[in-house]
């Protein structure tokens, strides 16, 4: 368990873009351990160029991104996988193995060249099992996992790591309404307990209830970071889906929805 405000991670000036064309330029962000960033934006506006770039996994255009005042690109990428976890979009198995064997990979930033997994670790990956509801499961073979489970599973294999910072991109991909919930109410706990977690999302109501800033990425350039409850408004989010957005309010706070081409 980390003290809050012990991690701190950050960009400065970032540029993201791909195939000539400028996604996010001059991205400034600074988060410190107990925070929850939500990254929401339309399919193709750059939220998982712009998580693989903050996990230093594609070299920036401009710009640097620091970890504990540390330069990604000049730091070692063991060193970083202590400390920082990509939870990509897609995850291809490829090979057989069980769901503890492939939980297990998340250790081995901590496991010597040299060394063998220790009794420790094995207790770890299946307390992250545990954690999203697949203790049952661990002798299970991968390949017969649902798409949900398979999701559960890199999850897991993301806790297995103990990173100081989670970076998630679309964590709640293929997952039921109950284990969307589950699942970032579990990355809340943990920004809770000093960690920091960065998630792109599809469901701008689930950064409702969830996320403590919200990162809009535009797809041109252009972006906006802001508190969820003041960044997050239909006139933003009518811009940012280039769809009409409205506001219902719901248990104290509100909820938006799409509400189509009101003119149809």
């Amino acid at each position: 368990m980390h003290d809050i405000g012990t991690s701190q991670f950050s960009c400065n000036s970032v540029r993201v873009g791909v195939a000539g064309r400028l996604l996010v330029d001059a991205l400034e962000l600074n988060v410190m351990g107990g925070e929850l960033i939500a990254v929401l934006g339309q399919n193709g506006s750059g939220k998982s160029l712009t998580m693989h770039t903050l996990a230093g996994l594609r070299p920036t255009d401009s710009g640097r991104v620091l970890l504990n005042g540390r330069d990604l690109a000049t730091t070692r990428r063991q060193e970083i996988s202590k400390w920082l976890a990509l939870l990509p979009q897609h995850v291809d198995d490829i090979f057989p193995a069980t769901v503890l064997d492939t939980a297990m990979i998340g250790r081995h930033p901590h496991i010597g060249r040299l060394s063998w997994e220790s009794d420790h670790d094995y207790a770890v990956a299946n307390e992250a099992l545990a954690a999203v509801g697949l203790a049952g499961l661990s002798a299970r073979d991968v390949l017969t996992l649902s798409g949900g489970e398979r999701r559960r599973l890199a999850i897991a294999q993301v806790l297995t790591q103990q990173p100081h910072i989670y970076l998630l991109d679309e964590p709640t991909n293929h997952l039921d309404p109950q284990h969307q919930i589950d699942a970032l109410q579990l990355f809340r706990d943990k920004a809770d307990t000093g960690n920091v977690v960065i998630a792109s999302l599809h469901d701008v109501n689930l950064a409702v209830r969830y996320a403590d800033r919200c990162l809009l990425l535009y797809g041109d350039g252009r972006w906006d970071l802001g508190a969820s409850s003041e960044i997050l408004n239909p006139e933003r989010l009518s811009a940012l889906y280039s769809t009409p957005m409205e506001a219902i309010d719901w248990r104290s706070r509100q909820l938006f929805i799409a509400s189509g081409d009101v003119s149809t």
